[in-house]
């Protein structure tokens, strides 16, 4: 079976992720940065297979676009 090149061309995420981090964002829905702007690094975190060298490699990507990952939301 052909591997539907629209479905790798919808992906900007950094091709340098590893696999477990790739299907982690995969399985959750994310397939672009700017989605990745909606949610924490703490939610971020909780996906398994997303680590601090992901969560790293994300930052740098999404900052070389001018984009962050969502604020914390601080509850008192």
């Amino acid at each position: 079976m052909k591997i539907n090149q629209s479905d790798q061309q919808e992906s900007d995420l950094p091709s340098a992720l590893a696999k477990p981090a790739q299907r982690a964002l995969a399985a959750a829905g994310y397939r672009r940065l700017e989605q990745l702007t909606a949610i924490s690094e703490a939610q971020l975190k909780q996906l398994h297979g997303i680590g601090p060298k992901a969560l790293d490699q994300l930052r740098q990507a999404l900052s070389a676009r001018g984009l962050a990952f969502a604020a914390e939301k601080r509850g008192k």
